[in-house]
């Protein structure tokens, strides 16, 4: 398994926390997510032929910005 940190804009309290989280979770591939919503962070869990492209989707399909 290996895991990215990506950085989520617009996450303000945990319900933002479990929109992304929900989100990505649902995404082929993503094994696990975790959010950290102070820094704005949220590590993802991912295997085999993932596709980082679908996580921006996801994130941005719920209401969200992925920053860098």
């Amino acid at each position: 398994m290996t895991q990215q940190v990506l950085k989520v804009d617009g996450m303000t309290c945990g319900g933002c926390a479990n929109g992304v989280k929900n989100a990505l979770q649902a995404v082929a591939g993503v094994d696990a997510v975790s959010v950290d919503l102070a820094s704005k962070a949220v590590t993802v869990d991912f295997h085999g032929d993932a596709q980082p492209a679908a996580w921006k989707q996801a994130i941005e399909d719920a209401g969200y910005d992925l920053i860098g």
